[in-house]
């Protein structure tokens, strides 16, 4: 009897774990097709979610970039008072940082200094020299050679000079040596006292069998009876003689140059440029959630009947992605006339790492928003009955 040969029904495919990601991904893009379609159907809206939300980002870029401007300028100008120095002792009037010459100078003379023996210390005589070519910071020390001018790149090109040509310097004939890359015109101390007048500060190096010591501005202290500090927040009394700032004491990870240079930012995120830019955030935002809850009150049935088919995560998953196309193209644009309006207002201190490090701050924030904006609308849709939703 010949045998049967039964029919074996062709087996069933089942997804794997492999084939997972690839659905996903078609969902997503299923998804990026349904938010983009919405787009085209509704432009007026997601061109004015777009734009509110982009001002409110040009805004926030500008005064952060700004402010790391200010930081990154704070530490390099106190890194070249300093040179190598780990005391500064400052006169009683204080210093301050003059953004019209990009340069630390001091408000008075410095005090009068005596230092115990096997200490260095440095006088330098600093102000703003008006030329003819421009206004251009001058430190004058005793460690510059006579009738030498050390310039850095951007001071020479203020004054149209280069290395071994001749300069002027109210009367005074000098030499000119193009040194680093700084806006700073180092001259001898005579030169520059007789240009910008006595006002100045004291630079202070320690014995080398004191070097590495903690305590060096209270050990300099106790031998000159000037107070110390290692907080460059602190200023002198106006009443006193002076302060020494100790930039190699304290604990602590964050140096001396660091701690100065986030003064400035701070000067500026505090300021009332930094409030607005914070309130145009905000408001931002508020445009935002505003036209997703116009697009949910348009399209409450059609979203009524996707609730009612079980695709209530598909409505959600919806808004995220609207919600993300909205604010990465605000954000596009709002870094972008940023960084145009930066370089055209303030190009002496913008730096393309200060825009890259704003950018990056105010990136940090746009997921949170992003998925807060689109939860808002769907929780409120969400919060009822598919029945409200096709009967309303």
């Amino acid at each position: 009897m010949a045998a049967t040969v039964l029919d074996t029904p062709p087996s069933r495919t089942t997804p794997t774990a492999a084939g997972a990601p690839s659905l996903r991904n078609r969902t997503f893009v299923r998804l990026l097709r349904f938010a983009v379609a919405n787009v085209r159907r509704r432009p007026e809206r997601f061109v004015l979610a777009t734009f509110g939300i982009a001002l409110a980002i040009l805004s926030v870029t500008v005064v952060r970039t700004i402010s790391a401007s200010f930081a990154i300028t704070g530490d390099e100008t106190v890194t070249r008072v300093l040179d190598g120095a780990s005391l500064w002792v400052v006169p009683a009037a204080g210093v301050h940082y003059d953004s019209d010459v990009g340069a630390i100078v001091a408000d008075g003379p410095a005090p009068d200094l005596t230092v115990p023996d096997g200490w260095t210390a440095t006088r330098t005589v600093t102000g703003t020299w008006h030329s003819p070519t421009g206004d251009l910071p001058v430190y004058g020390s005793d460690d510059v050679d006579p009738g030498t001018a050390v310039l850095g790149s951007e001071a020479a090109g203020t004054l149209g000079v280069g290395t071994g040509d001749p300069l002027d310097l109210a009367g005074t004939q000098l030499t000119v040596t193009v040194r680093g890359d700084d806006g700073i015109v180092a001259v001898p101390a005579a030169a520059a006292t007789a240009v910008v007048g006595d006002a100045g500060w004291w630079t202070v190096t320690e014995p080398a069998a004191e070097s590495g010591r903690h305590d060096l501005g209270t050990r300099l202290g106790a031998a000159t009876g000037l107070p110390s500090t290692t907080n460059p927040a602190d200023v002198p009394a106006a009443d006193g003689n002076g302060l020494i700032y100790d930039a190699v004491g304290g604990s602590g990870a964050v140096t001396f140059e660091q701690k100065f240079s986030a003064l400035f930012s701070g000067e500026v995120t505090s300021s009332t440029l930094g409030l607005i830019s914070t309130i145009g955030l905000v408001l931002g935002f508020v445009i935002a959630v505003s036209s997703f809850l116009a697009s949910v009150q348009e399209r409450r049935r059609e979203f009524g009947i996707m609730s009612s088919i079980g695709l209530a995560d598909e409505v959600l998953y919806f808004f995220l992605v609207e919600s993300a196309l909205v604010f990465l193209a605000a954000y596009v644009i709002g870094i972008g006339l940023a960084a145009g309006a930066v370089w055209l207002v303030i190009p002496q201190i913008a730096t393309p790492v200060a825009w890259v490090q704003a950018a990056g701050t105010v990136a940090a924030y746009l997921p949170a928003m992003a998925i807060v904006g689109g939860l808002v609308p769907v929780h409120r849709l969400l919060q009822q009955r598919p029945v409200q939703l096709l009967t309303d």
